[in-house]
């Protein structure tokens, strides 16, 4: 690939040579951490392991999610795809969030009966994944397209399916949409639309934006207006 790469490049102008590099770069920048990350785990990071059971996963939950956001991100850069999905978390999990000092379990603390202690733990994992969503945003937003940055030319959303995990409660949903969608979407608003409109419809409205027209999604009753 390499040898591949170094012929192109001989064809190449000097703005074309640049992107070739800032895109290898990338690649070479995450198997670096990944490759560090599986020797810290092989030297007992993650404690005793059964014999032949490897974790190449980092165990700082935080670096995850950003290797992973930039895999993704250098996918969308190369047209290996154009659709992702990324979960952060398992919405059931009750994982601990000991890297910024929670030791209680995810879920446990979700339903927190308006328990101040709870929600202040929960307002921290909640502050924690949008730090997350941020470098992911930076990241694209840092790549240069012909007619904008990556994150112009995407649309990303970023949610749950319940607004209140306490009652869960489905309705209401806190969505937050970044990306420009190519310039068809306007940035920096806060839009509230009915009680009872559905999520699908959102998703009804994005496949359009992308040349995909459907009637109907799940229990949509729409498109969106406003949005784009």
């Amino acid at each position: 690939m390499l040898e591949d790469a170094s012929a192109l490049k001989k064809k190449l102008g000097t703005h074309d040579r640049a992107k070739l590099d800032e895109y290898f770069t990338g690649i070479r920048e995450v198997e670096r951490r990944i490759n560090w990350n599986e020797k810290t785990n092989k030297s007992g990071a993650v404690g005793q392991l059964p014999p032949g059971v490897k974790i190449s996963a980092p165990t700082d939950m935080g670096e995850h999610i950003r290797l992973m956001g930039d895999i993704m991100t250098l996918a969308f850069q190369a047209d290996l795809t154009r659709v992702c999905t990324f979960m952060l978390a398992n919405e059931g999990s009750n994982r601990a969030y000991r890297n910024i000092g929670i030791t209680d379990g995810h879920h446990e603390i979700s339903h927190h009966g308006k328990d101040p202690q709870k929600l202040d733990k929960l307002q921290k994992i909640n502050t924690f994944h949008v730090e997350q969503l941020a470098y992911v945003l930076k990241r694209m937003k840092s790549i240069q397209e012909p007619d904008g940055t990556l994150l112009d030319n995407t649309m990303l959303v970023y949610g749950g399916g319940i607004s209140d995990p306490d009652r869960h409660n489905h309705d209401d949903l806190p969505i937050l949409i970044a990306g420009k969608g190519g310039g068809t979407m306007k940035t920096g608003r806060h839009i509230k639309y009915k009680n009872g409109t559905p999520m699908t419809n959102l998703f009804l409205s994005m496949l359009d934006r992308v040349g995909v027209p459907a009637e109907t999604i799940g229990d949509s009753t729409g498109k969106l207006n406003m949005l784009f």
